[in-house]
């Protein structure tokens, strides 16, 4: 097998060939998830029929139609959607030493989410451009109240702080969009969109986003050393010439790239972020050169097996992402929060 047998002891250093196997047994696993989102859905269709619509496309056949133009550009948004949330929430846990932290505890997803009610009640008919640029700086927004709120202290900002800041914000923001949604009549079309689903994504759509989406994780796997050092303290990073100051100002350029593109995809479906990093720090140790690329890799498989599930346990009904990934995080998140009462001191 892979050896995979108990963590890592704090400190160490997984071997070469041991991470190379597990990124390996990672990519054949988002290999399979992505051929069975291919393959399965709503419509019942053999495998023939689903393959060949890929490679001898007939547009003629609806079954060829689904898989060309709904079933795979979902099955790659997917892939973007949880390698980015995934990929920053390791960012967000590394660079605040905060093993809480993920982008939907954090105010990041409220913000996009708030942007988003804004823009569907004061600029319908925006085009797809303009939704991305909203929802990143809805982002940013709640980044920025997140950070700036938990900051009001003698004692400054702490991990416990910067937890019930974002919530306090996410309340506060949902509140805001929710209000919007009864005074402009968009309640359905905005709960549709923040209950989670990649059902409409479109090939235009994944064009537009890959680009911030590539830079988004180069920014990101590019960071991995300095975090890996300022996951170890301010002062310590200091000590050895880490520009602490820079570093957390290009983790958060990443975390909100990263998490934009996500929400305006799928809605603010939280939890992958909070997930997946504890999975691969539990795998590989405390190197984010290890944690963020795994993370990456495993929250794209998340992502596509949640997605996947969704679709077949009622079908021809769907469940929303949201909805499963609420009941697989919530348990997680207090299991964290009870193990790791040291960032709560």
């Amino acid at each position: 097998m892979l050896g995979i047998r108990r963590p890592l002891p704090v400190g160490s250093k997984p071997s070469a060939s041991y991470f190379a196997m597990l990124m390996l047994a990672g990519l054949v696993l988002l290999l399979l998830a992505a051929a069975a989102s291919i393959s399965f859905g709503a419509a019942r269709m053999d495998l023939t029929t689903a393959w060949t619509a890929l490679f001898s496309f007939d547009s003629k056949l609806m079954e060829h139609q689904i898989v060309r133009f709904l079933r795979a550009p979902r099955t790659i948004a997917d892939i973007m959607v949880g390698a980015s949330l995934a990929a920053a929430g390791a960012i967000m846990q590394g660079s605040t030493r905060n093993p809480l932290a993920d982008s939907g505890l954090m105010g990041i997803n409220a913000g996009a989410a708030l942007a988003m009610a804004i823009a569907l009640a004061f600029f319908p008919g925006s085009p797809y451009t303009t939704l991305l640029l909203i929802c990143f700086i809805g982002a940013g927004a709640g980044a920025g109240f997140t950070y700036l709120t938990a900051s009001f202290s003698r004692k400054g900002m702490t991990p416990q702080r910067l937890v019930l800041a974002g919530l306090s914000i996410t309340m506060l923001f949902g509140a805001i969009g929710t209000f919007i949604s009864l005074i402009f009549k968009i309640g359905q079309a905005l709960s549709y969109w923040t209950s989670g689903s990649v059902a409409g994504a479109t090939w235009h759509e994944l064009a537009l986003v890959a680009p911030w989406f590539i830079a988004g994780l180069a920014l990101a796997l590019g960071l991995a050393p300095s975090i890996t050092i300022l996951n170890l303290g301010d002062e310590i990073a200091r000590s050895v010439g880490q520009r602490v100051l820079l570093v957390k100002l290009l983790s958060v350029l990443a975390v909100l790239i990263l998490a934009g593109l996500s929400v305006v995809l799928v809605g603010p479906i939280g939890f992958v972020g909070l997930i997946i990093p504890h999975m691969m720090r539990f795998m590989v140790g405390v190197d984010y050169r290890h944690i963020i690329p795994s993370a990456a890799l495993y929250g794209a498989v998340f992502m596509l097996a949640a997605d996947l599930v969704g679709r077949l346990i009622n079908r021809p009904n769907e469940i929303a992402l949201g909805i499963i990934f609420a009941i697989v995080g919530v348990p997680f998140f207090l299991l964290i929060s009870r193990k790791e009462r040291r960032a709560f001191n």
